[in-house]
């Protein structure tokens, strides 16, 4: 195994282990941010966790809950109801403004919200490319049952079967329930990949990897649970090129970046339509 890489507690109006990017590893094929989000409850009476419109460029997100619900809004005029098992994936490009916030249903039965939110960057003929939005309901995505595990194929293709999420370069994502005494080999050429952690235990080459970790995979890892446990599987072909980020942007170059903050300081961005509210600047 390559690299263990321990989660750093962030608050984004609830707290979030972060895996990616981390000091010792920006990026695992196009995965270039992971967080773990949750389980968090919100209080009654307010909106005060939603997090308010924020531009992207450069990247594309996904998003995938265990538990809960969100509701998306962007600046193309989507508004989506994502819930456990669907796949969301909002393409940046040259710039997209979006919100996430909670259902009013989820708020009032004090349900917990929990899930992996990733960014992927995009490959630098794509960096800024139109934006798009595309939802896939949690039925349109394989699912395989094996002997001791099963799978469920959120991008690129796995076990015999493809998902149907389209990404601008070749990734894999997979979500997997291992039974006990599980030994699962990895086998994507040319791919880079790694593991998270979810929940439970399980141990690369021999080596532990302990729950809420994200292990960077060698060409022949080994993977192997004692208990059950659920991992994901995250990665893809490398990217050519460096990704620098500043706040929510990704791009190949510091100018981008920068023309990117004047932008949203200036409110070039087009905006989510009815929303007013939206997150400011960060000051270095």
């Amino acid at each position: 195994m390559a690299l263990i890489i321990s989660p750093r507690i962030q608050d984004i109006g609830f707290p979030v282990k972060r895996l990616l990017p981390s000091r010792v590893k920006q990026r695992v094929g196009p995965f270039i941010f992971v967080d773990h989000m949750g389980p968090a409850q919100f209080s009654l009476g307010t909106t005060s966790d939603d997090v308010r419109q924020h531009p992207h460029i450069g990247l594309a997100t996904v998003t995938y809950l265990f538990t809960g619900a969100m509701m998306h809004r962007d600046s193309l005029g989507v508004v989506q109801r994502i819930e456990p098992g669907a796949i969301n994936l909002m393409t940046a490009g040259s710039g997209i403004v979006h919100s996430e916030r909670l259902p009013a249903d989820i708020r009032a039965g004090n349900t917990p919200v929990e899930g992996i939110q990733t960014w992927l960057a995009l490959p630098l003929e794509a960096e800024e490319c139109e934006p798009a939005f595309a939802h896939y309901p949690a039925e349109t995505i394989p699912s395989v049952n094996l002997l001791t595990m099963s799978a469920q194929v959120l991008i690129g293709k796995a076990f015999g079967v493809e998902s149907p999420v389209k990404t601008a370069s070749i990734t894999t994502y997979l979500d997997l329930a291992l039974g006990e005494a599980t030994r699962y080999e990895p086998d994507f050429p040319g791919q880079e990949l790694a593991i998270y952690v979810a929940w439970g235990s399980v141990t690369v080459n021999g080596e532990p990897v302990a729950e809420f970790h994200l292990a960077v995979l060698d060409e022949n890892s080994v993977i192997e649970s004692e208990k059950a446990s659920r991992i994901l599987v995250l990665g893809g072909e490398p990217l050519a090129g460096e990704r620098f980020i500043l706040w929510n942007f990704v791009a190949s170059s510091r100018e981008k970046l920068r023309a990117a903050s004047e932008r949203w300081e200036k409110q070039e961005f087009a905006m989510v339509p009815g929303e007013t509210d939206f997150i400011p600047l960060p000051k270095a």
